[in-house]
């Protein structure tokens, strides 16, 4: 197991967190949009740069990354909403940077967009009952 099972469910939960079992399958979904929307923009042909796209891509992906073990290895919840801010910030600029070269590659990401905003909400209600 990546984190202290212990920990998470001594944790008070907001109301409005959804059952355990649910975040496999929509992290899964997640990710294959994810995947999709970088394989359009890798392939989409333009004349404009798509540099600044992947700078974001990759530092949106390496934030994704790095809040598990933040939130379950630190279980660290302040410095995993500082995260999933960055995140959120990154995510938002990557769909901007992916809407000038491919809408659709753009318009894959918004379902990751609003997850990570009620994620970064749970992260809050954590915060403020723990």
């Amino acid at each position: 197991m990546l984190y202290n099972s212990d920990w998470y469910n001594s944790l008070i939960k907001p109301v409005f967190a959804p059952p355990n079992w649910l975040f496999a399958p929509v992290w899964t979904a997640l990710y294959i949009l994810i995947a999709v929307s970088l394989i359009i923009f890798l392939f989409k042909k333009t004349d404009k740069s798509k540099n600044r796209g992947y700078l974001y891509f990759a530092l949106q992906l390496i934030l994704n990354l790095l809040w598990t073990p933040v939130f379950f290895g630190l279980q660290n919840i302040p410095l995993a909403l500082i995260v999933l801010l960055f995140l959120n910030i990154f995510i938002f600029l990557t769909i901007k940077q992916f809407y000038s070269i491919s809408k659709i590659s753009s318009l894959l990401l918004i379902p990751y967009f609003l997850w990570t905003i009620f994620a970064m909400c749970l992260n809050i209600g954590y915060l403020v009952l723990n």
